[in-house]
């Protein structure tokens, strides 16, 4: 992806600096989430409630953690900028999109920090990854993640970190939408198993908007040059792949239990992505509806 030197989004709030806490997330959603619970499971053995982990308010539930805040707040620079850089660009397409629908839209804030956060879903640490919270409407995002994708789950390459945090802004569109706050009235009539399949349309649908966002970036150009370079789509799809609650489960306990999903598996979030990449509008993004039901 090109983008040194691109525009960078004013909406970054950068808390590198702040104190480590130790506390609960009680709220958002995303990718985040889903690595919550696979770290859970690595370091449980295999033994722990998934279901519990995902209880609470909002999409996320109770979890409790300490961490150590990494000392140099400047570190990781180039990666701010280009996470910055990519927010930009979420902002043009979203309000871009919204405009031609004839909705208003309200950009996010991106929060970038280090070692832990308080957010108004709650406190949360990098454990859990990138994260949004319908809250304050803010994207969270420790820059040491992008070391993770690449070392842990083999997803290297700057557009799969785009793949992610576009993800992340999906879910604030759902907010813009008002489909979050028609998820989480479901949240208090349904059971976990139930509700865990809203959960998992929830997360395909913020993986076929990432698909929409990277549909727009294939016409856009920066110095004169496709802002997209050879090999950009399939790194978004090969994370996309190592983060479905199939492939994580196996990597994690050795079997999946479906019944626990909430993301989705590595097939249907390729899918989706994919989808969002072919369609790029907001009628074939519509994972709720009837004729989609069968994931």
């Amino acid at each position: 992806m090109r983008w040194k030197g691109d525009r960078r989004s004013s909406n970054v709030e950068d808390r590198r600096s702040s104190s480590p806490v130790s506390g609960k997330l009680l709220g958002g959603g995303g990718i985040g989430m889903l690595l919550l619970v696979i770290f859970s499971l690595l370091f449980s053995g295999g033994n722990v409630d998934l279901g519990s982990i995902l209880e609470g308010e909002g999409a996320g539930g109770n979890y409790d953690t300490t961490i150590v805040q990494q000392a140099n707040p400047t570190a990781d620079s180039e990666t701010s900028e280009f996470a910055s850089v990519v927010f930009a660009h979420l902002e043009d397409y979203w309000t871009a999109a919204f405009s031609e629908s004839g909705r208003s839209y309200t950009n996010p804030t991106l929060v970038l920090y280090s070692g832990s956060v308080r957010s108004a879903c709650g406190q949360a640490s990098s454990a859990i990854g990138p994260f949004y919270c319908p809250g304050d409407q803010k994207v969270y995002l420790d820059l040491s993640f992008a070391d993770e994708l690449a070392n842990q789950f083999g997803a290297s390459g700057d557009f799969a970190m785009a793949y992610v945090i576009a993800h992340e802004v999906g879910h604030h569109v759902q907010y813009e939408l008002g489909i979050t706050q028609q998820i989480e009235k479901l949240r208090q009539q349904l059971s976990e198993t139930e509700f865990n399949k809203y959960s998992v349309r929830q997360e395909l649908q913020a993986d076929y908007f990432a698909g929409s966002f990277a549909k727009y970036l294939t016409g856009e150009t920066y110095n004169g040059q496709p802002i997209l370079e050879v090999g950009d789509i399939e790194e978004a799809m090969y994370a996309a792949n190592q983060i479905g609650d199939d492939t994580l489960q196996k990597q994690a306990q050795g079997y999946v239990v479906p019944d626990s999903f909430t993301h989705g598996t590595s097939a249907q979030r390729v899918a989706w992505f994919e989808r969002g990449y072919q369609y790029g509008d907001f009628e074939h993004g519509d994972t709720f509806s009837a004729a989609n039901l069968d994931l």
